[in-house]
């Protein structure tokens, strides 16, 4: 059927019986392959004995009503690998992220940054001085980011459009300050001048005292 729409069939049974549930893609979209395809009974996964070109097919033994209930059959959309944990980097630096679609080879990419609750999506042509989108095979796609500032840290979505729909990917960016980095730096300095300080304000007073003895 449409993309985001469901399709459902009651069956009636008067006795005990084998029945097989089948799932047909429609026609149009018969060119696609390696689809990913799951059949659920409830919450629980039922792996799909029979499958043909375009049909995915389940067999059950209907012995009591506990076999009984919904059974579901539900085709997805490809998820998108970005990367989980924050990317790092400094201002000034230039940070690049990547979103990847294994398996499957999207129609196209749209790259977005957040913007409070809104997604603004990225157009390289518009900011060429500030974002270069290559994408650099039909599964692959990396948005680069130039002269980085604290405004470009947030969250960036990847959308990959398929046929049959849309999948996105996230990704967190994070800038610190060049300072961030010498504050460990800066305190152990810190903690050295203290010392010799001290170590100078000692020697002065026991020069004293020895001339005042």
């Amino acid at each position: 059927g449409v993309s985001g729409t469901s399709v459902e069939k009651n069956i009636t049974l008067d006795r005990a019986t084998r029945i097989e549930l089948s799932c047909r893609l429609d026609n149009k979209y018969s060119h696609l392959k390696r689809l990913q395809v799951t059949w659920k009974r409830g919450n629980e996964t039922i792996r799909h004995m029979n499958k043909t070109e375009n049909s995915w097919s389940i067999q059950l033994r209907i012995l009591d009503y506990s076999n009984l209930g919904g059974y579901s059959c539900t085709l997805k959309v490809p998820k998108i690998e970005g990367k989980e944990k924050p990317i790092v980097s400094y201002e000034g630096d230039t940070a690049v992220m990547i979103c990847k679609s294994f398996g499957y080879t999207p129609i196209a990419w749209t790259w977005y940054m957040t913007n409070g609750s809104e997604q603004i999506a990225i157009n390289d042509s518009l900011l060429a001085d500030k974002y270069v989108i290559n994408r650099l095979s039909a599964n692959v796609t990396h948005l680069k980011i130039l002269k980085l500032t604290k405004e470009d840290d947030g969250v960036y979505w990847c959308e990959a459009a398929f046929e049959l729909g849309k999948s996105k990917g996230k990704l967190q960016l994070r800038v610190l300050s060049l300072m961030v980095p010498l504050k460990p730096f800066l305190a152990i300095v810190a903690e050295v001048v203290i010392l010799v300080t001290i170590v100078f304000l000692y020697e002065i007073y026991s020069k004293k005292k020895e001339k005042s003895a």
